[in-house]
């Protein structure tokens, strides 16, 4: 079935410009696809964002600014003091032969009593810092007062690794011996 003709009217008897007749029955503009799709995909982008965005803004996982009344203070440095009520266990962690001995007797020339410091070997010989450990955040005072008065600048860490308590609540200090003694 053919397709019917439109009906007549004042604008069918306009002169020919550009070989066109009547604006109503222009054809439709060709749409590029491509182009089309390509701005889709940048506004589904873009919108996807900016509601991930203001999803975690709006349930505060995100925020602009500081929370007020919030500023961080450093810790306070904690002073040395030479403690020789504290046990001290020195470890050797060096390759050289007897170096624990030595610097037990370095401690003990300090004022510690002779029974409350004992020296061995440590478990590996790579050891690259000379460290006072300690296992209590009470005893750090006592820690940096053996590094630095006595060791000569040695490190301090608070860790477990060697926590050992003796009968009488009193935590010992443990000296490794690093690569960086002397």
């Amino acid at each position: 079935m053919p397709r019917p003709e439109p009906p007549t009217d004042r604008f069918d008897e306009l002169p020919e410009l550009n070989g066109r007749v009547g604006a109503h029955r222009a054809e439709n503009p060709r749409m590029r696809v491509g182009i089309v799709l390509l701005w889709s995909a940048v506004a589904t982008i873009v919108l996807v964002g900016l509601g991930i965005f203001g999803t975690l803004l709006a349930t505060g996982q995100i925020t602009t600014s500081a929370p007020p009344g919030q500023t961080q203070t450093p810790a306070p440095e904690v002073e040395g003091v030479v403690d020789t009520t504290h046990p001290v266990l020195v470890l050797n962690a060096t390759t050289q032969d007897g170096l624990a001995g030595t610097v037990r007797e370095e401690i003990v020339a300090a004022g510690w009593a002779d029974r409350d410091v004992t020296a061995g070997e440590a478990g590996s010989q790579d050891f690259s810092h000379t460290t006072v450990f300690f296992s209590d955040p009470a005893d750090e005072a006592a820690a940096k007062g053996l590094a630095d008065e006595v060791l000569g600048g040695a490190r301090i860490e608070l860790s477990d690794a060697y926590a050992s308590v003796d009968a009488d609540d009193v935590r010992q200090l443990v000296v490794v011996i690093g690569a960086d003694w002397g």
